[in-house]
Order: C-alpha cells, then sequence, then structure tokens
C-alpha cells in the first residue's frame, strides 16, 4: 500500500498542517467541524477510496423528480430589491406572490416591476451522536438532500407561475385541448403553432413524465425514418429536442398537461440570493442542523409566449 498523502503531507508540510489546523478552528458549529474535518483528510487518502463511507452504503437514496425549474425561464442575477421592466404593447404581466398570483397590466404599453421578496428554503437536523458516527460520505449525502429539496421547491413554484396565466392569456387566446388522447407528434404540432402564431419562438416543452413516456411509445420518435428519432435516447427513456424545443420532463408538472414556453421572453427569474447555506444548534436538546435558503423574484412578462394544453390522457395507452 502507498504511503497516505494526508499524513505525509501532516509530518513534512509545514504549511499544509498550518492551514489545515487554521480551518479546523475557524469551524466552531460541530456539523460543519465534521464535515470540514472528513472532507479534508478522506480527500487526501488517495489510497483509501472506499475505504471510508460504509454507512453510506446502506442508506436508501430518495427519488428526486427531475427539477427542471431554472430551465424553464430566463435567469438574470441582480442585487437589487426590485426591477422594472417595458412591455410591449398588448402584452399581459402576472407577478408571483406569496400564495397568489397577481395580474399586474391591461393590456397597453407599459411596465412592470417585479421585487425579489420570494424566499425558499429547506432544511434538515441531526443529533449530535449521528454526527460524531457519521463519515464523510455520510455527510456529503445529507447536504445534498437539503440542497435537492430547495431545488424542488424552486421548481414547484415556477411550474405554479405559469399555471396561473389566464387562459385568454395564453398563446392562441385559449387552453388547448388534449381531448383525452395521449401526447402525439400532432399535438406537438398545435403547441408549436401556438406560440409561432403568436410571433414568438418557443424554446422549451415541459411535460410531465407520463407525457414524455407516450411520446416514445410513438413511432415517430422512435423509428429511425422520422426526423425526432436522432433527438431520442431510448437508453436513457428521454426526448432532448423537438421541434427546436428542449424537452423537459419532471413529475412536478401536473400530469395530463403540457407547456411550451419561449424562455426568452415569457417570463424572468430574478436571482437575488443564490442558494446559500447556513449552520443552526439548539445546544438544549442537542440537536443540529443546516439550512439553506434562496431569495428570488418571479414575473411572467409576456403571456403569448406560453402555450398551454390540459386534458392530455394521463396513462400510457
Amino acid at each position: 500500500m502507498k504511503p497516505k498523502l494526508f499524513e505525509s503531507l501532516m509530518a513534512n508540510e509545514n504549511e499544509s498542517r498550518q492551514l489545515y489546523e487554521k480551518l479546523k478552528e475557524n469551524t466552531t458549529h460541530p456539523f460543519l467541524k465534521r464535515y470540514c474535518d472528513r472532507g479534508i483528510k478522506e480527500g487526501f487518502f488517495s489510497d483509501m477510496t472506499g475505504a471510508l463511507g460504509k454507512m453510506h452504503d446502506t442508506l436508501v437514496a430518495y427519488a428526486w423528480p427531475e427539477l427542471i425549474g431554472r430551465s424553464m425561464i430566463k435567469v438574470k442575477p441582480t442585487t437589487e430589491a426590485m426591477e422594472r421592466f417595458p412591455l410591449d404593447e398588448g402584452a399581459v404581466a402576472y407577478r408571483y406572490a406569496e400564495g397568489t398570483v397577481t395580474r399586474l397590466s391591461a393590456k397597453k404599453k407599459t411596465t412592470v416591476d417585479i421585487p425579489t421578496d420570494i424566499l425558499a428554503d429547506a432544511s434538515d437536523e441531526w443529533t449530535r451522536e449521528y454526527i460524531e458516527d457519521a463519515t464523510w460520505n455520510v455527510l456529503d449525502n445529507a447536504v445534498e438532500n437539503v440542497g435537492l429539496a430547495l431545488g424542488q421547491k424552486e421548481t414547484e413554484t415556477i411550474i405554479s407561475l405559469y399555471g396561473a396565466i389566464a387562459d385568454a392569456d395564453l398563446a392562441g387566446g385559449a387552453v388547448l385541448s388534449g381531448g383525452g388522447a395521449v401526447l402525439s407528434w400532432a399535438k406537438l404540432l398545435e403547441l408549436h403553432q401556438a406560440v409561432r402564431g403568436e410571433n414568438w419562438r418557443p424554446t422549451v416543452l415541459a411535460v410531465n413524465e407520463m407525457q414524455l413516456h407516450q411520446l416514445l411509445n410513438d413511432d415517430k420518435f422512435i423509428h429511425a425514418q422520422y426526423l425526432p428519432s436522432s433527438q431520442t435516447d431510448l437508453e436513457q427513456g428521454t426526448v432532448t429536442s423537438v421541434l427546436g424545443m428542449k424537452v423537459l420532463a419532471s413529475t412536478l408538472v401536473p400530469n395530463g398537461t403540457a407547456y411550451a414556453i419561449d424562455t426568452r421572453v415569457a417570463a424572468i427569474m430574478l436571482l437575488r440570493r443564490d442558494v446559500t447555506a447556513e449552520d443552526w444548534e439548539d445546544t438544549k436538546n442537542g440537536e443540529y442542523g443546516i439550512r439553506a435558503t434562496t431569495r428570488f423574484g418571479l414575473g411572467v412578462l409576456r403571456s403569448k409566449a406560453v402555450a398551454k394544453m390540459t386534458n392530455i390522457k394521463q396513462t400510457l395507452s
């Protein structure tokens, strides 16, 4: 077995040892102290890969939905508490607020203000004994779960923003009907045409996983003689692109509903604070945890760049 890099650095490299000890001193929270200690130390054990983290092997991985939220909307970082956007003549804007969506403008040339007042957070907690016994992989898994939970909240909020657009304000002036049939090439053409008819160009198709598999059951998406087949990965069970639209599938999109969106102009997500992790502790009860937060604002700027189809069959065939 070759010498351990970590032990070698601690024994022979005074600068590396001082840096490591300084980092440990600056990390006072029990969870983060353990996280840094195990992470740095195990990272240096080049000959010990797989030797640690045995607890991680016994964990059952959670089944997370696809977090497609930020792919469905234009994301713009900002340092402002509010941003103002001009609207085209005939545009209708929506701003998402806690628990509601507000229609902001009549159909006239105007501006809309979007504040960054939405706070999403996710957290987890552990006992001190758990922290003491946990290996690096277990701690890493816990932090990842908090981040995934936060991403799920973001995705749900963005989907609800599009879902709350009034039917008359959508592309084509109405919700398209799936007629109780499975999603097919013809239905995709209806969605695409609705947005193109408003002189916008859809860039994203957002569907439920069930509708994605309905497409995979359509000859036009799996046979080589058809154009879309080159953009279908049967091994992964995905349709990556169709009619110039990136296909995004998630169980967070309501089953039986599909959206075609021109993400360049339809809506915006103002990101005031990106994902930030903070630690907390309750020494009286022996509980410690980590909390991830993000602060942002949402608004639909051009509702006519969004087409929506409902009443699609909710079973595979």
